[in-house]
């Protein structure tokens, strides 16, 4: 891979993992929920499963999906199901304990098997895939994912950093429950591009 196809790549991977999409939002409600040390095992689950969704991706799910097109059709509709599901948790969830006992954040399995139901993470793995190893080989994919897991989870912690410091302005019920709730509305906003292909 050269240097500037290794450059495009991270520059890819930064924008793709910083901006909005249902892990940053749901890490930011846990940020925001149970604060920065509850959601680590949720911030890894996302990096490293990520990583390695992308490997599996490249290494032979690409060719499951060329060969028969529906398993996309079916993993797309189960995944806008899964977060409708998560969206009306994280609307429906309380006021946590100042001991921080209440509620369960994601757990590090849970998120990196969430991976495989959040259509923006499937949109990531297979362009960056399809853009970035074309050919396919495991040493160009194993460096898709490389850049991924550099790139990935420092971007990804910003959204819970960010919701942390949300619970300045989050002192009362109802302004957790109303953050809680357009939070609910951005991650069904973010099927939006998935629902309404562009």
């Amino acid at each position: 891979m050269t240097y500037e196809l290794l450059t495009a790549l991270a520059a890819f991977a930064f924008v793709t993992s910083i901006t909005p999409g249902p892990n940053n939002l749901m890490l930011m409600a846990s940020g925001a929920n149970y604060g920065f040390r509850r959601t680590i095992p949720h911030m890894l689950g996302v990096g490293l499963g990520f990583v390695l969704m992308v490997a599996l991706v490249g290494l032979g799910l690409m060719g499951l999906f060329d060969a028969f097109p529906i398993t996309h059709t079916v993993l797309k509709y189960a995944g806008i199901a899964y977060l409708l599901w998560l969206a009306w948790k994280i609307a429906n969830a309380g006021m946590p304990q100042t001991d921080g006992s209440t509620g369960t954040p994601m757990t590090f399995l849970q998120a990196a098997a969430f991976q495989w139901v959040n259509p923006k993470a499937w949109q990531m793995a297979l362009t960056a895939i399809t853009l970035y190893a074309p050919e396919r080989t495991a040493w160009s994919i194993m460096m898709v994912a490389a850049v991924f897991g550099a790139v990935n989870l420092p971007s990804v912690s910003s959204w819970t950093v960010l919701g942390q410091q949300m619970t300045r302005v989050l002192t009362s019920p109802l302004r957790l429950r109303v953050f809680n709730g357009i939070m609910a509305l951005l991650l069904v906003g973010s099927l939006w591009p998935v629902v309404v292909p562009q």
